[in-house]
């Protein structure tokens, strides 16, 4: 199933994605919030665990390389300095609790989708917004 996504955050003008097509598992046509999160963290997951680990001597970017990433806001090689593989039932886990903390709000078009029970209807035209919260801090004087 595709799935068009966006992701912001909150205070920035400029998404960090832009309604990027990714394939996740199919869900139905009227999936709950949970079911969302947990198919997009698994494709994530798959994702950044297929990458693999490259150990460049001498690395370096193309010109278009560099244009085609300053586009996004970051330049970069790439390169996963971690060897450690990620664990999908952890992240799942995180994304949901995050999730119930308020750290993102997530939009299906238009409708905010504030429990992790909420059903709404997915179209292949559907846009999935995921806002990341920034808190402020501050303190007393």
């Amino acid at each position: 199933m595709d799935l068009i996504v966006n992701i912001k955050l909150a205070g920035r003008k400029h998404a960090i994605l832009e309604k990027q097509r990714i394939e996740i598992d199919d869900i139905g046509v009227k999936p709950s919030v949970r079911d969302l999160i947990t198919a997009v963290v698994k494709q994530q997951v798959i994702t950044y665990n297929s990458k693999p680990l490259e150990k460049n001597m001498l690395p370096f970017l193309t010109t278009e390389q560099i244009e085609g990433q300053a586009v996004s806001g970051k330049v970069g090689f790439g390169s996963i300095y971690n060897e450690q593989k990620a664990d999908l039932a952890k992240a799942q886990e995180t994304a949901l609790l995050a999730f119930q903390d308020g750290m993102y709000v997530v939009f299906a078009d238009d409708l905010e989708l504030k429990e992790l029970s909420d059903h709404f209807d997915l179209t292949p035209q559907t846009v999935i917004t995921f806002i990341r919260l920034t808190f402020l801090a501050g303190s007393l004087w």
